[in-house]
């Protein structure tokens, strides 16, 4: 929990007490429905909530910004951001049932207002959102083919529109289709742990 502080000194109590209280809930649903490696549950704070957040580095969501999390397995970067962001409406969607229900279980338990949560496959959601959020697995391409008909026309954020996603490694050939609308963000330039050398936040613009 100390590594959240270190980067957003400015939690409210409430905040506090809420990112405090995902550690024994993650470890206690995970030893029964697996959403994060077992071998990876001690580094729930650096691996997955602190990389969650590196969105925030990027964009602060404006109070009335609707985000759909796409993707988002047992809360990630759904829930750290709905903490962060209470003001902002979060839509979690994941077409595996049962890590739904794992996030469905902690935002429950931390009392988070702002989250709503919906078993299905990305191409079943037909609602508008100002971002889509992902911690994404697939191509760019086939993200943006996914979610363009759930992007708002709507602007109401300090940046346009569009897809924010976390993901690592060598992205330029797949970023390029969209080079003129994309900008990358290193996150070691944010974070100072070694986990985050490679991890990169990906804007495009919709």
């Amino acid at each position: 929990m100390e590594i959240i502080s270190k980067y957003f000194p400015d939690l409210s109590e409430e905040q506090h007490r809420q990112f405090a209280a995902l550690y024994d809930l993650y470890t206690d649903w995970n030893a029964k429905i697996n959403v994060i490696s077992r071998k990876d549950i001690e580094n729930l704070y650096e691996h997955h909530v602190l990389h969650s957040l590196g969105i925030a580095r990027i964009i602060r969501f404006r109070s009335g910004s609707n985000v759909m999390d796409l993707g988002t397995g047992g809360g990630f970067p759904g829930i750290p951001l709905a903490i962060l962001f209470p003001e902002t409406k979060f839509h979690l969607v994941d077409s595996i049932g049962k890590k739904v229900r794992v996030a469905t279980e902690v935002a429950n338990s931390i009392g988070l207002k702002n989250v709503t949560f919906r078993h299905a496959r990305a191409e079943e959601e037909k609602q508008k959102f100002d971002f889509v959020v992902s911690r994404a697995v697939m191509p760019l391409s086939d993200l943006i083919k996914i979610i363009k008909k759930n992007i708002s026309v709507k602007q109401q954020n300090s940046i346009p529109n569009g897809l924010i996603c976390l993901k690592g490694g060598e992205l330029e050939n797949e970023a390029m289709p969209f080079k003129n609308k994309t900008v990358m963000y290193n996150l070691n330039e944010e974070f100072d742990e070694e986990f985050f050398k490679t991890k990169k936040v990906v804007y495009v613009a919709i």
